[in-house]
């Protein structure tokens, strides 16, 4: 009996004896702290992401501050309840991330030097242990002003749906600019032969875009300070047209088939018409996605210095940008935007490079079957589609009017035609202005200079 209460004595005491040992010696981990300004340096409003965590009794607070000489400013600050000394499950915040914007934008007395982000975490202690904040500082630039930018080039008119050149310069500070044309961005590249900061930009009009408002040349640093000014002299709108087209199931039934069977990752849907709606949105919008990225590969010099040749003896079949709404059995399906022309000549007819220039695609190619792109330099490029056959191979050097294939009805093709596309950047442009020498003399080569070596016809 006596044995048993001394055991349960020594029990009771080492009970007692951890438990005092736990309210005083279990403080939290030591916080770890991380902060990622999500560019080298402070602008306007640089986003910056900074992360805690403090595995155990959780954070007790988290703070971030902008510190400069005397200026001290809070940009957020976070308290938590963490869990009890003497318990072991609970709620607590173990980890937390503050996700904010900091700048000059925001803190009033910010000047251009270097500042310090610094993160403080705390964690919980005891009535004994009373653990020091972890604390984070990261070092970093301020910048207040966005690059110098001006336009040098003069009358720049621009067509809706079309394309322009404009040549301007740019400070030293700058490490992207290019002109913004609706949600579409234009790089730019350096002028050959021109001075430090002369830079030029081969930019299209998106066609929906139905006036100058959203273009804008612009230029960022590397803190993302953008400058913007207005370039564009005067703007043409040219609102598309419209056409009605009426699905047959005979007409589904010979193209679709042929584009499910060469295209992966289309699936058989089981019905014919869901098919060609398939095809219709969906591939064209990938393969639309497929040439923007496309023209990421483009040489970075000028391929051609002759106009642009149009399809010879050819009747127009459908303009650019025309307003397609398609009908079934009577019902509206679907609308979509013809964004090329289809040109109809004799069938099989041989179809000419219209410059000089690079074959950077020649294959089957979704809605428009068999198809040779061209990259003629700068990301300008063309397009040629339903072919029935194909002459050139990838990385082959043409010259203009080389033939590249021959006319034909693959692809979402009703008969034996070309459809002919100039893309800048990824993006279709009205091919009309490339046929025209006067139109790239005036509007192209006249502002490059020396840069384009042009050679109108007379």
């Amino acid at each position: 009996m006596k044995t048993a209460l001394k055991i349960a004595a020594f029990v009771v005491l080492a009970l007692v004896v951890v438990a005092g040992l736990v309210v005083t010696l279990r403080g939290g981990s030591a916080p770890v702290l991380e902060i990622r300004p999500a560019v080298p340096g402070l602008g306007a409003r640089t986003p910056v992401v900074v992360t805690a965590s403090s595995p155990g009794r959780g954070l007790t607070g988290l703070r971030l501050e902008l510190v400069q000489g005397d200026l001290t400013h809070v940009v957020e600050e976070r308290s938590y309840r963490p869990l009890p000394v003497w318990a072991f499950a609970g709620e607590r915040t173990e980890h937390d991330e503050i996700d904010t914007v900091v700048g000059h934008e925001g803190v009033t007395g910010l000047r251009e030097g270097e500042a310090v982000l610094r993160a403080t975490a705390t964690r919980p202690g005891t009535w004994l242990l009373h653990p020091d904040p972890t604390v984070l500082e990261v070092r970093l630039p301020v910048r207040l002003f966005p690059p110098e930018l001006s336009v040098l080039s003069i009358h720049n008119y621009v067509s809706q749906g079309g394309a322009g050149v404009v040549v301007y310069r740019v400070g030293d500070t700058a490490v992207r600019d290019g002109v913004q044309a609706g949600e579409w961005f234009f790089p730019g590249a350096a002028l050959p032969g021109g001075g430090p900061g002369d830079r030029f930009c081969l930019f299209g009009v998106p066609w929906d875009l139905g006036d100058d408002a959203g273009l804008r040349l612009a230029a960022e640093d590397d803190v993302a300070n953008r400058a913007e000014v207005s370039f564009v002299d005067r703007f043409f709108p040219k609102p598309p047209a419209t056409d009605r087209i009426a699905l047959s199931d005979s007409f589904m039934a010979r193209v679709v088939p042929e584009i499910l069977r060469r295209t992966p990752g289309v699936e058989d849907r089981g019905d014919l018409l869901e098919n060609y709606l398939q095809v219709n949105r969906d591939l064209r919008q990938a393969n639309a996605e497929e040439l923007v990225e496309l023209s990421g590969v483009s040489t970075p010099e000028f391929l051609w210095t002759e106009s642009f040749l149009p399809f010879p003896n050819a009747q127009v079949m459908s303009a650019f940008a025309d307003q397609r709404t398609y009908f079934y059995e009577g019902k509206e399906v679907d609308q979509q935007t013809h964004l090329g022309y289809d040109l109809a000549s004799v069938a099989h007819s041989p179809v000419p490079a219209a410059n000089r220039g690079v074959v950077a695609m020649a294959r089957y190619f979704g809605i428009y079957g068999n198809t040779v792109v061209l990259d003629h330099g700068y990301g300008l490029m063309t397009l040629y589609s339903h072919l029935s056959s194909i002459d050139v191979t990838e990385g082959q050097e043409v010259e203009r009017g080389a033939t590249l294939g021959r006319t034909g009805a693959t692809g979402l093709a009703g008969g034996d035609h070309l459809h002919f596309t100039t893309l800048v950047g990824g993006l279709p442009v009205n091919p009309t202005e490339w046929w025209d020498a006067s139109w790239i003399r005036d509007r192209v080569a006249r502002k490059l200079g020396p840069a384009l070596p042009f050679q109108a016809e007379p």
